[in-house]
């Protein structure tokens, strides 16, 4: 109906739309990327984009619309979920407080990761000296000589001797 448009025939934004543009602009900021930065990273991310789209879509007016490709390159490059990158942001958390979120997450999955990529390493090596039962102790004196702090290595030999780190 023409009543339902606004007068000056712009048609509005969807509520989604316009939090996704709220949050592209926070995100981008809380991770200290410029336009320009973010656009090429969602050019790699597999959808070409540019600084000025960028801009547009945080500041324009009227801003610049986001097709579904880019919402999803959106989430892909700022690694969240598509309804997250929908949501509105949480009240109360400022920048900062955001930023040392942001870094807190980063830290758990890379902590995690390397506990899994440890795991696995400790289980090969277990598996090797299962196999070949003369190699202990040159594996467990080669772990201090390349870690050079003898609880550590006592630590670690004590994971391979266990078969496992967790």
């Amino acid at each position: 109906m023409a009543g339902d448009r606004p007068e000056s025939g712009e048609v509005p934004l969807l509520y989604s739309e316009g939090n996704v543009a709220a949050r592209v602009a926070l995100e981008r900021e809380v991770r200290g990327w410029s336009t320009t930065e973010l656009a090429e990273r969602v050019t790699r991310a597999g959808v070409k984009m540019n600084q000025t789209a960028v801009w547009r879509i945080e500041n324009g007016t009227p801003r610049r619309r986001i097709n579904l490709d880019e919402a999803l390159a959106f989430s892909r490059v700022f690694e969240l979920p598509l309804e997250e990158l929908m949501s509105l942001p949480l009240e109360g958390l400022d920048i900062d407080s955001r930023r040392l979120v942001q870094e807190a997450v980063e830290a758990f999955y890379e902590t995690r990761d390397a506990r899994d990529r440890l795991h696995r390493a400790v289980v090969a090596i277990a598996d090797h000296i299962k196999a070949h039962p003369d190699s202990s102790r040159a594996i467990h004196e080669q772990c201090l000589r390349l870690m050079g702090d003898e609880r550590d290595a006592r630590t670690l030999s004590s994971d391979i001797e266990d078969g496992g780190h967790y």
